[in-house]
């Protein structure tokens, strides 16, 4: 806070980046384009697979190639940037560029996390009330349901981006992270930000803790019903699919939950790079790979593909 404040000059900011303390930075920029290499042909593959095969025409996969279409969004506006920034040796951005990455990230990331809620109330319907799913989960249900969670998050991030760009920044312009996430940025304001932040932290309550919560509530009422099945293949089946969408829920809302729930203390500038690099860079390589490996109706309609 101790900044010297200047609000007219919107300069560029410098992103110090992942590589800043690495002894070695080729290392983990060769893991950094492994993953998005990994990512991009993972959730690539899941959208055209589920848009080929006719059996895969579901609200569950319909869900799920909205999960990978986001994931794609993820890696292409992080990485081409670390990439540029590390072959050229700048690692500049403009005060415009900064606004877009934040408004896309922040877009991105509350989509994500009301998706995620939505395909577990997918899951709830389709065990727990299997006779209605076809009357709860129709098109214009579930499409309605994801415009919602689109509109709601780009509205979100609006309201975020805008304020956040029109606070008095201080001279500093180095961002301790890799990309233009509003905690960082909130680093380099010469002004009280605490208000503000309460504000930030209630938009991770309803973005984040809301559909947690009703998350675990129906895959609750699952497991509920699923120990009392009768049937030993209906019970592997539900569970099959079930622990494929909780393995990816706790790893994105654990690590976003950290970022954005835990009080600052609890959490340093390079922990907080190396959770951002756990959501927007490995969550999105793993999707893919736990959806086609923990799912037979994927691997199926892979290798359909694959033998034509």
């Amino acid at each position: 806070m101790g900044h010297w404040c200047n609000q007219t000059i919107k300069t560029d900011f410098v992103l110090l980046g992942l590589f800043q303390h690495i002894q070695d930075p080729k290392i983990l920029f060769t893991f950094i384009f492994l993953v998005f290499l990994i990512a991009l042909v993972g959730n690539t593959m899941m959208i055209m697979l589920i848009w080929l095969d006719a059996r895969l025409h579901t609200p569950m996969y319909f869900l799920l190639s909205q999960l990978s279409f986001i994931d794609l969004l993820y890696i292409s506006i992080f990485v081409p940037k670390i990439t540029i920034d590390f072959l050229s040796g700048r690692n500049t951005i403009s005060f415009i560029g900064c606004g877009i990455q934040m408004f896309l990230f922040a877009t991105l990331m509350g989509a994500e996390c009301l998706l995620l809620a939505v395909m577990a109330y997918d899951r709830f319907v389709a065990i727990c009330h299997p006779l209605h799913y076809s009357i709860l989960m129709r098109p214009t249900v579930y499409g309605l349901m994801v415009i919602g969670t689109w509109l709601g998050t780009l509205l979100d991030a609006l309201i975020h981006v805008i304020y956040v760009l029109h606070l008095p920044y201080g001279a500093s312009r180095k961002i301790h992270h890799f990309f233009c996430e509003i905690p960082a940025l909130l680093q380099l304001v010469c002004a009280d930000t605490s208000l503000y932040e309460n504000g930030l932290f209630f938009s991770g309550v309803v973005f984040l803790l809301i559909p947690m919560s009703a998350i675990v509530v129906s895959y609750g009422k699952i497991l509920s019903t699923v120990l009392g099945l009768r049937s030993n293949l209906g019970m592997k089946k539900a569970l099959a699919t079930c622990s494929s969408h909780m393995i990816v829920v706790s790893l994105f809302y654990g690590a976003a939950i950290v970022k954005y729930i835990l009080p600052k203390a609890y959490h340093t500038v390079e922990q907080d790079e190396v959770v951002s690099v756990f959501y927007t860079l490995l969550t999105p390589m793993l999707n893919p790979i736990i959806y086609s490996l923990r799912n037979k109706e994927v691997a199926g309609a892979l290798r359909k593909i694959l033998g034509r």
